[in-house]
């Protein structure tokens, strides 16, 4: 079925340069269509233009935007959305000030969702991630990366990512995945980092290749976490089973991920929050995204990753929200892009790009998501009618959505 949008107030995000992503001052510019119509054909947008041209002769469903803006979806490249139940106890923690450190020291973090993943079956993790899918949908997402690593055994590892396939084949929206068996080392192998390293390369990578259940593989690379020789080897093994890299680099210290990342031609580096001109230096005439997620600075009470730096250098950051249970308990993309502008002084239009078309890149899937283009996958959302472009960065939790459409149909 043919889906037309009619009496558009304006459409954002138009994108006729074929570019896979912005970069540097280019990032401030977003090309819209005030008064507008848009006709998708299945699954694609087939055609858009100004109402004085609106088609007549079109068999298909309508809607009536009723002066609202129609965006893209939002591509969110960074989650960890299947985890089992919450952590609000290291929340008060927090509150009492201790440190993500201090609390992983003590057996939190990572290891606290790991110990309960292994206890909840499939079925329930994949109906708590469903709802958590359901969510950010509602909020405007139509494209999201979901990352294991709250497993650490391999079986556990294999559940996460055969719910995430489950959510693949289920789910309105598009979902690429990834295995993070090394996003600390699991318990059965405390004190012997080296081994796990092994395991994960000898054991976990072929395990979850022979399934195909991965697009990625990605590597904690930080401060108390892997070193980056160590995430090389993860790399260098994925890569022999066509998993292209995705690393933690940064958040903790600047710890070497983003080098060993750009070296080995990783997709995307993310985090982000310790970067030094270095980090910088080393992003440029690569094609490794630099990805932030300002969402789990917020609740850390950390630094920001140096957002203007990095632009104002020519690179193509991108924007995701981190969703997980401990660090960053929100799927919110419109609320990530707030913080970019309140807290990274980004332009709205520099922060919407990064959220769009660049986390897309960030994903090797912008020829097909992140902006309103001429046959790309028709995944955008209406809104109320608003004043101005700046209006949902800073009105961001004002409930404006009126319409979600994915894959060419409303949800």
């Amino acid at each position: 079925m043919n889906l037309l949008v009619k009496n558009i107030g304006t459409i954002v995000g138009i994108d006729e340069s074929g570019h896979t992503c912005v970069a540097g001052k280019e990032m401030n510019s977003i090309a819209t269509l005030e008064e507008a119509w848009l006709l998708t054909e299945g699954t694609r947008i087939k055609d858009y233009g100004p109402m004085s041209q609106l088609p007549t002769s079109v068999e298909c469903e309508t809607i009536d935007a009723q002066g609202g803006w129609l965006f893209p979806s939002f591509c969110d490249s960074h989650t960890h959305i299947v985890y089992a139940g919450s952590r609000e106890q290291e929340f008060l923690d927090k509150i009492k000030g201790l440190s993500y450190e201090e609390i992983a020291a003590h057996g939190g973090g990572i290891l606290n969702s790991a110990d309960r993943l292994h206890n909840t079956s499939e079925e329930e993790l994949y109906k708590q991630a469903m709802e958590r899918i359901d969510e950010i949908i509602a909020m405007g997402t139509g494209l999201v990366e979901i990352k294991s690593g709250y497993g650490l055994t391999l079986e556990s590892e294999l559940k996460i990512l055969r719910v995430i396939r489950r959510i693949k084949e289920t789910a309105p929206l598009e979902v690429r995945s990834t295995f993070l068996g090394a996003h600390a080392v699991g318990r059965a192998f405390k004190g012997r980092q080296s081994e796990y390293v092994e395991h994960v390369c000898n054991e976990m990578i072929p395990a979850v290749a022979a399934e195909n259940l991965a697009d990625f593989v990605d590597i904690f690379c930080d401060r108390g976490f892997f070193t980056p020789e160590e995430t090389a080897k993860i790399i260098e093994r994925g890569a022999t089973y066509g998993l292209r890299a995705k690393i933690h680099a940064n958040e903790l210290a600047v710890s070497g991920g983003v080098e060993v990342g750009v070296k080995h031609r990783a997709l995307s580096v993310d985090h982000l929050e310790s970067m030094g001109d270095e980090q910088i230096e080393a992003l440029k005439d690569s094609n490794t995204i630099p990805t932030m997620l300002p969402g789990c600075a917020f609740f850390l009470g950390i630094g920001y990753p140096p957002a203007r730096k990095m632009i104002d250098a020519g690179l193509p950051v991108a924007l995701a929200s981190d969703y997980n249970p401990g660090t960053a308990p929100s799927g919110n993309m419109r609320f990530v892009t707030s913080l970019a502008s309140i807290k990274m002084k980004m332009t709205p239009a520099e922060a919407l790009n990064a959220a769009t078309l660049n986390s897309a890149c960030a994903m090797g899937e912008s020829k097909d998501y992140g902006s309103i283009t001429r046959g790309k996958i028709a995944n955008f959302y209406i809104t109320k009618p608003i004043p101005s472009l700046a209006f949902m960065p800073y009105a961001h939790q004002t409930p404006i959505i009126k319409n979600i459409i994915l894959k060419g149909k409303v949800q």
